[in-house]
């Protein structure tokens, strides 16, 4: 007889944030994650207490994934600040902005979400802001351009305005061309 195997924590949470990022915290429902995963329910309560200690457990790993992780992902890749600054922002903009997306929602509604995204936002400008001082010398134009850099990675996804015939990719390139210093009439 083969040995039951069991669902690992791990399938839970990657499940559970992908439902967060497609429909909020009310769509993190245990029976439709089971379902997601082929599984029955019976399995989450070996791992989580209930659906809040699964909640939990999704912010905590939104959180590595956003700050630590990502960190080390982008020093891995080596490269000067520009590039870092621009690998950085593709990898945000990957899996994670769905996610951060939907968690900006929930702490719009959740005090306890929105002080755990406050916290996500000030490590992630801490980072920025050390790569942007490699590139400028003035403090208040190294805030600047943080500002703009993470506002332009976050609230490109809000906007639906057309961009005059040039793609949003390419308006997006060339603004953070910009951003750091370069683009037309700019030296890199």
């Amino acid at each position: 007889m083969a040995a039951e195997t069991r669902t690992p924590p791990n399938a839970w949470i990657d499940a559970g944030l992908l439902a967060l990022a497609a429909g909020g915290p009310g769509a993190v429902r245990v029976e439709a994650l089971a379902k997601a995963l082929g599984v029955t329910k019976g399995g989450f309560y070996g791992h989580f207490a209930d659906r809040g200690a699964l909640l939990e457990e999704m912010l905590a790993t939104w959180e590595r994934m956003s700050t630590d992780l990502l960190f080390e992902t982008v020093e891995r890749g080596g490269g000067d600040a520009r590039a870092k600054i621009r690998r950085a922002g593709l990898l945000a903009g990957d899996r994670l902005l769905p996610i951060d997306l939907a968690i900006r929602d929930w702490a719009r509604r959740d005090p306890v979400v929105a002080e755990r995204l406050r916290r996500v936002d000030n490590q992630r400008m801490d980072y920025l802001r050390s790569l942007m001082r490699e590139i400028f010398a003035d403090e208040d134009e190294v805030e600047a351009r943080c500002l703009l850099a993470f506002s332009l990675l976050v609230g490109k996804h809000f906007m639906a305005a057309d961009h005059g015939g040039r793609s949003r990719d390419a308006v997006t390139e060339l603004a953070g061309s910009l951003i750091l210093g370069g683009g037309p009439g700019h030296d890199s």
